[in-house]
This record gives C-alpha cells, structure tokens and sequence, in this order.
C-alpha cells in the first residue's frame, strides 16, 4: 500500500523518485497502477479511515495470490481531504504515475473530474455517490457508478415501504428528511414521481449544513405531518442526531429507512448504540457483516505475515464497501488483461472490461452486477439491513425497484442536456 498526502509539488516529485527508485526494472514492468482517492483528514474522515484500508487490503490479498496474469496491483493513494483542489491535483498524479483507472472518493470531485476521465480515456468508479445520469454508458462512457445510485436507492426505499404496508401506499404520508445540498436533492425527482405512480403524499424536510440541528424538522414530521414512513438521506454526523431525534419524540424507527450514507455501524455507535437505533432501516449496496470468505481470507493473509487482523474490518459496512469497490477495478483490469493477452493494458482496456463485469458477487458481499456499455450501473442493487438485538441484520435479498421509472429520468436527464 502506499498513502500519499498532498503537501506541495516538490513533496510530490520526490516522492515519485522515491517510487521510482523503490522498485526493480522488472517489477515496474509488471505492476498496474490503480489510483485510490481518499479522504483520512478531512470532513469525511470518519468514512475514509475504514473503506481505504478495505481498498488495500483486497488488493493485497489479490497480489499475495500472484496478482492477475502475473501482474501486482499497485493502489496509489493519496489523502484528498475531500477537498476539490486536492481532488483534482491527486488525479493528475495518477495520471502521471499511469494509473489505468482511478477509484473516486465523492461527488464534488466526480464532478469536477467527469470531463477528464473522458478526456483521458481513464474510468472512474464512484459507488454510492457522484451523478445518478451516469448509469447511462452512453452520455458517460469513463464514469462508473457501479453500485445503486441515489434514484436507485430511493426507488429501493419506496418499495421497501409499500411492502411494509402489504403493497399499497394509497394516502400514506411519507417523510423525506435530506443534508440540503446537491447530493441530498437528487432523489427528489424519482420520490416526486413515485409519489404519483403510488398515491402517497411525499413532505420534504431539508436539514441545513453541518447537520447537527434537526429537531424541528422531526417535530413537524411526526407531530405536524404525521408521517407514516421517512426516508433519510443524510451525511456525516446527521444521520445518529436523527436517530436519536426520532427515539425522543417516540417516533417508530422501524418507520425509518436510511440511503447508504446513514447506514453504518459508526452511525449507530454515535447514536448511542445499537439499543438506542433498534428497528432502524438502512439501505446497502455491499453486504454487512464479517461471515464472507473473503473476509476469512485477509485475517489468513495478515497471519501468515505474523500481524493480527485489521481493526478496521469491525467496522464492516465501510470497510465491505472499500472490498467491494477495488474489487469491481481488479475484475475490470483481469477482464483487460485476458483480452490483450496479459500485454500492457491501458485505461481504455479497463474501461472496455469493466463493461464486461457480471457474475462477480464474492459470495454474496457484492451484488449481482452486470455492467454493460449503457448501464454502468450494473442493475441498482441492494439489500435492506435492520438493527436487531443491537446490530445491523439481513433484512432482504438483493433486490431493485421501479426501474423504468429509473430508466425514464435517465433519458429525461439526457434531454435536458
């Protein structure tokens, strides 16, 4: 693993001596550079600090097996802080270091950087975050969503409540409690039109930054409104305020469903514990939990290096997400490599075979992606988990909801541009 901040460009250009110097002739022949955005100090941190190192450590664990076709994976990662400059500056450099595909750390950046990756004929993986448009292949043909975008999720959110009514949501009231920026707003559309197709009445709550303060926004849900479902899309510490909100004013949190940003254990932890968030819903776009193979298969990596497991893999959703997204890359790059011949490969290789990916599930912590040239969502999969005796339970297969409706907006959202 190497982890590089971002302190100035002679820091930067001695450093890429040192990398240089590191490594015999043989070896840089043979590596493939995969840049690894992150953020470990800035306003994200608490995400970062769990879904890299699940980065590193399938990429190692890959690389401790031979690598693919002989070739070692070398994540470069630098800390971005979630700050743009950063963001783009760090890009740049793994360009320079001939990075064959970059995995994006958050929406400013995926935004800023879209045009580039184009440019550049680089692909970009934003899972979870970025444009929800991007699904379409077409209109972004280097940008890769690869997991559930915000339409998707909230799409999964609706379903998840007319199947908690027995299939029907004629004249209930559904609460949508969002992080007022551009990331909270792009659900609104679909839950908009949801709310047409199913006869429900849709009430939006916008929680302004930081998203520390929502009291008010929960009295006039649950006393005012009388909600009877809330969907939350929320970030950084707002998700356990709102948990803990609707505990105090008696609010059922089996009424709650939360998008893949409020879904975590920390999330839980910061709420109070698991006690406190009992009934909570969350959305997921990777699997929960430790009972994976995988996961037996880095704690046997780390022991036959002499070192303990990780503490990071407790912290399973970030850290599974962090597995799940390197792993989408390695599939693409094995995917390029077998179609070269195992030769070198380029970024337009590995985008080519990260439209190949399907299959690839690593028994159960990914879902059932197929991504294609036009869909480079892979089918907006997710699971629900549900806060049972205190942790996060399976709460649902791997399921997608209202996909037409999704596919409409996306070709909407073409037109418009």
């Amino acid at each position: 693993m190497l982890s590089i901040r971002l302190p100035g460009a002679a820091a930067i250009a001695a450093g890429a001596l040192a990398i240089g110097l590191a490594l015999p002739a043989a070896a840089q022949k043979k590596d493939i550079v995969v840049g690894v955005m992150c953020d470990r100090t800035g306003a994200t941190q608490t995400v970062g600090v769990v879904f890299c190192p699940g980065n590193h450590d399938y990429a190692a664990l890959i690389n401790s097996r031979g690598g693919i076709e002989g070739h070692m994976i070398k994540p470069l990662e630098i800390d971005n802080e979630y700050k743009v400059p950063q963001g783009v500056e760090s890009y740049e450099r793994f360009k320079k270091e001939g990075a064959v595909s970059v995995l994006l750390y958050g929406t400013p950046h995926t935004m800023a950087l879209t045009a580039k990756l184009t440019e550049d004929k680089i692909p970009g993986t934003s899972p979870g975050f970025g444009t929800a448009a991007s699904a379409d292949g077409k209109r972004y043909p280097y940008l890769f969503p690869v997991a559930a975008t915000y339409w998707s999720q909230s799409a999964a959110a609706v379903k998840f409540a007319k199947d908690k009514f027995g299939g029907n949501l004629k004249g209930k009231k559904i609460a949508y409690l969002f992080y007022d920026n551009p990331a909270g707003k792009e659900p609104l559309v679909v839950l908009e039109d949801l709310a047409k197709l199913e006869g429900f009445e849709l009430k939006t709550f916008a929680v302004p930054a930081p998203g520390v303060e929502m009291g008010a926004q929960v009295l006039d849900i649950s006393q005012r409104f009388r909600a009877d479902f809330v969907i939350a899309h929320l970030f950084g510490r707002s998700p356990s305020v709102s948990i803990k909100e609707f505990k105090r004013v008696g609010f059922r949190l089996s009424n709650v469903i939360s998008l893949v940003w409020g879904s975590a254990e920390a999330d839980l932890d910061a709420a109070g514990g698991g006690a406190v968030a009992e009934g909570y819903n969350t959305i997921q776009f990777a699997g929960v939990g430790s009972d994976y193979q995988v996961h037996k298969d880095i704690v046997e990596m780390y022991k036959k290096q002499g070192k303990p497991a990780p503490k990071e893999m407790a912290s399973t959703v970030y850290y599974n997400r962090g597995i799940f997204h390197m792993a989408v890359h390695v599939e693409a790059i094995r995917n390029a490599l077998k179609a070269k011949g195992g030769g070198a490969i380029t970024g337009e290789d590995v985008k080519n075979g990260m439209e190949k990916i399907k299959g690839v599930t690593l028994g159960g912590l990914m879902p059932p992606l197929e991504i294609t040239p036009t869909d480079h969502e892979g089918g907006g999969w997710v699971q629900v988990f549900t806060v049972k005796g205190g942790k996060l339970t399976k709460a649902s297969d791997w399921f997608r909801a209202y996909p037409d409706v999704i596919k409409k907006h996306i070709e909407l959202d073409g037109k418009r541009t």
